[in-house]
């Protein structure tokens, strides 16, 4: 018995001595923190670099409009150049700096060129919102298969597609944030919407996948989940992109008053870009693999 207990020690002074050892290469080998270029004085992404995919209107357009107007250089992409055109002159004409570059997302080829072309104007890539995405409202069993392709194609397959080509980038550099736009309705669900359902919980796994496996190189990846946003895309999606301002804002205020349960209202696309910001801040530096709910409720209703 004495002698199992003088062994049973011996092991444990042992496993002591080993772990110490292990605990302290694991120190030496661990990443630092990434050390980022600094931000001048009341403007937080001052000199950043930023690249955003889906932002001539709704929530990439307002991030566009806030990142530059804290000082970032933004290129942006969407599918309409005349839209683009527009926006990349409007943020220009407030002093910001941004560049528009058409592409689709669901073409791997333009995702690559864009990719490139817009690192190249930027220098490098600091940040990195893949936020392009659509809908489609039908019971599932009344989804044609070209509209489900085109949702998830562009909701999953262009977030892929462009982290594809992002990801490099970072990894040369040995840092990066990327942030992806997915949905309330990947905590729940609601009915009609099958396909978006869908590809906004497939990216959740995307962001998790990718944060565990990049993080040890300096680059943190998370999701920000939106509820409902008074956007151009809800419009076309309820049908009414040509009613008058009064009689849309009527209508989406019943629907947010019965559905939006903690703040009975819609969110503004300023409010979604405010939160995209503070995701991206190096306040948020030991964030990632996260998906954050910035919904009014919803998904805790869901």
């Amino acid at each position: 018995m004495s002698e199992d207990i003088r062994t049973s020690g011996a092991n444990r002074r042992g496993l002591l001595t080993l772990g110490l050892a292990v605990t302290a290469t694991a120190a030496a080998c661990a990443p630092a923190a990434p050390v980022l270029p600094p931000a001048a004085t009341g403007r937080r992404f001052e000199g950043r670099r930023v690249l955003i995919t889906g932002a001539t209107s709704g929530i990439g357009l307002a991030s566009a409009e806030a990142f530059a107007a804290e000082g970032a250089h933004v290129v942006f992409c969407g599918r309409r150049a005349d839209r683009g055109a527009e926006v990349q002159a409007a943020i220009r004409r407030t002093g910001g700096r941004a560049d528009y570059i058409q592409a689709d997302v669901r073409n791997p080829a333009q995702v690559q060129d864009f990719t490139r072309r817009a690192v190249q104007r930027l220098g490098g890539l600091d940040i990195a919102f893949n936020n392009a995405g659509v809908t489609v409202s039908r019971p599932l069993h009344e989804i044609a298969l070209a509209d489900w392709d085109n949702v998830i194609d562009t909701n999953v397959r262009g977030v892929f597609l462009a982290m594809q080509a992002q990801i490099p980038v970072m990894l040369e550099q040995g840092r990066g944030t990327i942030l992806v736009t997915s949905s309330a309705n990947a905590a729940g669900s609601r009915p009609n919407l099958g396909c978006y359902n869908a590809s906004k919980k497939a990216l959740l796994g995307l962001v998790e996948t990718a944060a565990l496996e990049y993080g040890p190189r300096g680059i943190r990846v998370n999701a920000i989940c939106p509820g409902v946003v008074d956007t151009e895309m809800i419009r076309r999606q309820a049908g009414m992109e040509s009613a008058p301002d009064p009689v849309w804002n009527a209508g989406l205020g019943v629907w947010a008053n019965q559905n939006v349960h903690a703040f009975h209202r819609p969110a503004s696309p300023a409010e979604m870009a405010r939160a995209v910001l503070g995701l991206a801040s190096d306040d948020m530096g030991y964030m990632t693999g996260s998906a954050v709910y910035v919904d009014g409720g919803m998904a805790a209703a869901l």
